[in-house]
């Protein structure tokens, strides 16, 4: 009885002095979301926080934040890049501006029905949230709203009107 609890014993021990340690902290990671850092922020500190129509940044950034649309291809919430890149303009605008929100209305085209359609513009908005907040946009600062296809930027019943209307709108607050 005695050689199994020492063989237990020292099975737990050896056990113990195996153990690595579980790492609990996160790794470091970089903020380029904040005021100051990234490519068109040097030299920005709180006293250069514009006011919400002012564009900070480069003028690559100022053309992006022109942009308040994002548009869709058919049927689909993915971002390419080209309008990836007009989010991560607005995040940047956005964590630099602590006091601006955004609302994101999404939109679709005519096709489908109105149920689908009003849930195809919340997942077009949702991943334009969801973008932002990766980069560090809080989300108390981001509503979102669907209109489906009953705000269209153009009623023709054409390929091209359909693109213009496949969107999300970034509207400042």
């Amino acid at each position: 009885m005695n050689f199994r609890l020492a063989f237990c014993l020292v099975g737990v021990l050896a056990l113990a002095g195996c153990a690595t340690g579980t790492r609990t902290e996160e790794p470091p990671v970089e903020d380029k979301t904040a005021p100051g850092a990234g490519a068109g922020t040097e030299g920005l500190g709180d006293q250069a926080a514009p006011s919400p129509g002012a564009l900070p940044g480069t003028a690559d950034d100022a053309d992006l934040l022109a942009k308040r649309r994002v548009h869709f291809e058919f049927d689909s919430a993915a971002l390419d890049e080209e309008n990836r890149r007009i989010v991560e303009a607005h995040a940047r605008h956005l964590n630099g501006n602590p006091n601006l929100r955004v609302q994101l209305e999404g939109h679709t085209d005519e096709r489908g029905t109105r149920e689908y359609n009003l849930a195809l513009g919340e997942r077009r908005a949702q991943a334009v949230e969801r973008l932002m907040r990766v980069l560090g946009v809080p989300g108390n600062r981001v509503t979102m709203n669907s209109y489906g296809e009953e705000k269209p930027l153009d009623s023709a019943h054409s390929e091209s009107a359909w693109r213009l209307n496949r969107r999300v709108e970034i509207i400042y607050r």
